[in-house]
């Protein structure tokens, strides 16, 4: 974005040295063509004349020089444009994907959690045999939780149990 401003600053410095430049010819063809008028006989004049029409031949080639690079600075300006809008739309098809990948590990997450909490029930039913019941999560509280986890901080740590039999 910095280049891209950069470049059409100097742009609008083309464009205005390319009007003075027109003036410029524009005021030299005027004077040209009065002293053309005036008698042809004066050396001066005719001096004079030669000068101008150089001065005229060379500020037409500057401008017609100003008007390449003009062109191939609008050019570069597009292009850059372009790339900055190609890059930002790739961005967010990224940022989409990620997105969607976090949904899916938040609800694996949950998953995993509601296995975990099947796991230690069904365990300590063994181990109890009816002693206190505990209840189940449904999947929704798993996805819930782990959801708004993402979107508030840092995930908890998973649950690791090692179970000797």
């Amino acid at each position: 974005e910095v280049q891209v401003d950069e470049l059409q600053r100097l742009l609008a410095g083309m464009e205005k040295e390319h009007r003075s430049l027109l003036l410029k010819m524009k005021e030299g063809e005027a004077e040209l063509a009065r002293l053309r008028s005036v008698e042809g006989d004066k050396l001066a004049e005719q001096d004079r004349s030669a000068q101008l029409e150089k001065e005229v031949a060379m500020l037409r080639e500057k401008i017609h020089h100003l008007d390449d690079m003009l062109k191939s600075q609008q050019r570069k300006v597009r292009q850059m444009i372009e790339q900055l809008q190609n890059s930002k739309t790739v961005i967010q098809a990224k940022d989409a994907v990620i997105q969607e990948l976090k949904e899916r590990v938040a609800y694996l997450e949950a998953e995993n959690l509601e296995m975990h909490d099947r796991i230690e029930h069904l365990i300590e039913k063994q181990v109890s045999r009816g002693g206190h019941s505990s209840r189940a999560r449904s999947k929704s509280e798993y996805v819930s939780r782990y959801v708004g986890s993402w979107l508030t901080g840092p995930k908890p740590l998973p649950l690791i149990r090692v179970v000797e039999t």
